[in-house]
């Protein structure tokens, strides 16, 4: 490897960051759950509003009517293929090793909802007079940040050079 290490490829400066960024999510969740009232829009901008809802499936309810134990099956599998992903990935791919820290720490905010609550809490919702965005919640934002780090990283990131054999 000849490139610098990336931060987040360090197991234990990985583990701070999704630890972190889980603690966040299940903080606000709690206050969430205590302080907004379900299903009444709380406005905050012309366009952005909190309403606490649940969601029973995945992103954007898909899977809504599946069993929990399926549901939080799919995300342990998710959790495990991303770490898989991360051990692969060369130590010089910031931007991936990023992107895989805030993915894992996505799914294991809502992992934690499903194992305490049955359902994920949501409660940002993005919305015009006409139009409303699914509602969603920080662990959300961190699987869609890690999402779009991972494409750039490999779009814009440093490419490995295929090895060639002298025969």
């Amino acid at each position: 490897m000849t490139g610098r290490r990336a931060f987040l490829s360090r197991p234990l400066a990985a583990v701070i960051v999704i630890v972190f960024a889980v603690i966040l999510d299940q903080v606000i969740k709690i206050a969430v759950e205590n302080y907004l009232p379900m299903e009444e829009p709380v406005p905050l901008l012309p366009v952005l509003a909190l309403y606490r809802t649940y969601n029973l499936g995945v992103a954007f309810s898909l899977l809504s009517g599946m069993e929990r134990e399926f549901i939080v099956g799919m995300r342990v599998l998710i959790v495990a293929f991303v770490l898989w992903l991360w051990r692969r990935t060369p130590k010089d791919r910031p931007f991936a090793h990023s992107g895989f820290a805030l993915i894992i720490a996505g799914a294991v905010g809502n992992l934690i909802d499903g194992f305490v609550y049955g359902h994920v809490i949501d409660y940002v919702l993005f919305h015009t007079e006409t139009w409303s965005f699914a509602v969603f919640n920080l662990a959300d934002s961190f699987i869609t940040i890690g999402a779009g780090l991972v494409i750039l990283d490999e779009l814009f990131g440093p490419k490995n050079k295929p090895e060639t054999t002298d025969q």
